[in-house]
């Protein structure tokens, strides 16, 4: 088995991976304008997003978003 295997699934705990797939796949997203709901949606949707979408809270909806709006203005 190859070791990468497992290594670009995405889980809610993994918030600065989550956030260099949202830059990667939304480049064109204004990081200001997203909504928590919006940013959830973005998320569960990215291609190696393998947690359980119900599992997500307040916390971890802001630290993406903190981490994604540092990542991109830095």
């Amino acid at each position: 088995m190859n070791i990468n295997t497992f290594s670009n699934k995405l889980y809610w705990e993994s918030s600065f991976e989550i956030v260099l797939a949202l830059i990667e796949t939304y480049p064109d997203v204004d990081v200001e304008a997203v909504g928590e709901a919006e940013l959830v949606d973005l998320v569960v949707s990215l291609p190696d997003f393998v947690d359980d979408p119900t599992l997500v809270n307040e916390g971890i909806v802001k630290d993406i978003l903190r981490e994604w709006y540092e990542e991109v203005n830095s």
